[in-house]
C-alpha cells in the first residue's frame, strides 16, 4: 500500500510538470512562434524580387535610416543617465533616492500616446514653447527632434534599471579599495565599476536599442507622419498596412521582426556569458524593494 502510494506520488509532480511545460509550450507556439512565421511568409508571399523591391523602396530604406538615426541618438543619451543615475542611487544615500527611482520608472507606468502628447503640449505651435520655437524658425514635433525626444523619454528607464540591481549586489567595497590606493575617480570607474557591470551595461544597451527602433505610440504622435521625412520603420508598416500594401508592410516588419530575433538572441548570449546578472539583478530589485518600502 505505501508503495503503490509512493510510485502515485511520484507520478503526480511529473504528470504536472510535463503538463504545464505543454501549455507553457503552446503557448510560445501560438502567440510567438507562429505570429513571426506568418510576418516571413506574408513578407515573402511574392517572391524575393518583390520582398527586394519593398526594402529598396526609397520611402521604405528613409524609415530605415530615419530609425537608426534615432535609436543612435536615443540609446548613448540614455546609456549615460543610466550610469549616472544607477551609480547615484547604489552608490550614495541621499534624500529623495526613492523618489528618483520612481520617476525613472515614470515610463513604464505611462501610455506612450500620452508621452507623446506631452511633447505636443510643450512644443507644438500652441504649445508652451510653440511661440518661442516658430519665432526663432525651430521645428521640434512634426520633426527629427519630437521623435528623438519620444524615443529618449519611454526608452531612458531601460539601462538604468539594468544597472541598478547589479551595482547594488556588487557594493562599494572595490571602489573604495581602489580609493584607498590612490586611483582617482575617473580611474575607479573606467578601471574597477566599469568592468564591473559591462555585462549587465550590454545588456540594457540591447534591450534599449529594441525597443527606441521598435517604438510606436509616442513616435506616432509627434511625427506627423510625413512620408519620407518622418516615419520610422513601425509607423511605415502602418502606412502600407493602410493601403492594403500588405507584401510591402510584412516586407518591412520582417526587419523590425529581425531585430527582435537579434535581440533574443544577444540576451540569451549575455545570459549565457554572465550567468550571475540575473541573480545580482533579483538581489538589486529586493534591495531596492526594501529601500522603497
Amino acid at each position: 500500500m505505501a508503495a503503490a502510494e509512493s510510485r502515485t506520488a511520484g507520478r503526480s509532480p511529473a504528470l504536472a510538470r510535463a503538463l504545464l511545460i505543454a501549455v507553457a509550450l503552446s503557448f510560445l507556439g501560438l502567440f510567438l512562434v507562429l505570429p513571426l512565421l506568418t510576418v516571413f511568409v506574408q513578407a515573402l508571399a511574392k517572391g524575393v524580387g518583390a520582398y527586394a523591391a519593398a526594402i529598396l523602396d526609397p520611402t521604405a530604406w528613409a524609415s530605415v535610416k530615419l530609425t537608426l538615426l534615432v535609436a543612435a541618438i536615443a540609446v548613448p543619451f540614455n546609456l549615460v543617465f543610466g550610469v549616472v543615475a544607477a551609480w547615484a542611487i547604489a552608490k550614495f544615500e541621499f534624500r529623495g533616492k526613492s523618489t528618483l527611482i520612481t520617476l525613472i520608472d515614470l515610463p513604464f507606468a505611462v501610455s506612450p500616446v500620452i508621452a507623446g502628447l506631452i511633447f505636443i503640449l510643450l512644443f507644438g505651435s500652441h504649445g508652451w514653447f510653440g511661440g518661442y520655437l516658430k519665432v526663432h524658425h525651430i521645428r521640434v514635433v512634426f520633426a527629427v527632434p519630437g521623435i528623438v525626444l519620444a524615443t529618449i523619454f519611454v526608452t531612458f528607464p531601460f539601462i538604468a534599471r539594468e544597472l541598478i540591481p547589479v551595482m547594488q549586489a556588487q557594493g562599494k567595497d572595490d571602489e573604495e579599495t581602489a580609493l584607498s590606493l590612490g586611483a582617482t575617480g575617473w580611474q575607479t570607474f573606467w578601471r574597477v565599476t566599469l568592468p564591473n557591470i559591462r555585462w549587465g551595461l550590454m545588456y540594457g544597451v540591447l534591450l534599449c536599442n529594441a525597443r527606441a527602433m521598435g517604438e510606436f505610440g509616442a513616435v506616432s504622435v509627434v511625427s506627423g507622419h510625413i512620408r519620407g521625412l518622418t516615419n520610422t520603420m513601425p509607423l511605415h508598416v502602418e502606412i502600407l498596412y493602410n493601403e492594403y500594401n500588405y507584401a510591402a508592410a510584412f516586407a518591412v516588419a520582417s526587419l523590425l521582426a529581425l531585430l527582435a530575433l537579434l535581440t533574443l538572441a544577444g540576451k540569451s548570449f549575455l545570459e549565457w556569458r554572465q550567468p550571475e546578472l540575473r541573480h545580482a539583478a533579483r538581489q538589486g530589485r529586493d534591495r531596492t524593494r526594501r529601500e522603497i518600502t
